[in-house]
């Protein structure tokens, strides 16, 4: 049964067991294009990696399930070698504390997503940022153009 057969089964949770960690050759390796019309398969595995970060980004259920936060997961994170991403943004709360009219900025799958702009200004997050495929506290920030045009 390949990761992907696993991962779609109607009763599966993508949970942190199926996060593959540094080391592992499909995190290196150049994933392939999907194929449209989309298939069921891929739909329902972009579906999934969706709602492992919502899990994840919930108190809650992320204490439940044991997850760590993500902003992004993408389907080699979990061992599928394929050009899919699932991205969810959550919007902070405003200055006094209430909750934003909008939960997310960006709530997305995408299949073959291609980078076909980006700015010269380079940018990285004051507090830094993490991964979940590193298990391990990496210190310094990583740099990224500000803006980028994603294609998908």
């Amino acid at each position: 049964m390949s990761a992907q057969d696993k991962l779609i089964k109607a009763q599966h949770l993508i949970d942190m067991n199926d996060i593959i960690r540094e080391g592992n050759p499909t995190l290196r390796a150049v994933a392939k294009e999907v194929e449209f019309p989309l298939s069921d398969d891929d739909i329902i595995l972009g579906e999934k990696m969706m709602q492992f970060l919502k899990h994840s980004q919930d108190p809650v259920m992320g204490e439940k399930l044991g997850l760590r936060a993500g902003v992004g997961l993408a389907a080699p994170q979990i061992d599928v070698s394929k050009r899919i991403i699932a991205v969810l943004v959550p919007n902070p709360e405003d200055s006094e504390g209430n909750p934003p009219k909008e939960a997310y900025s960006m709530e997305e799958v995408l299949y073959n997503p291609k980078i076909v702009s980006h700015s010269v200004q380079d940018a990285a997050l004051a507090d830094g940022e993490g991964c979940l495929s590193v298990d391990r506290v990496v210190e310094g920030y990583v740099v990224r153009h500000a803006r980028v045009t994603v294609e998908y």
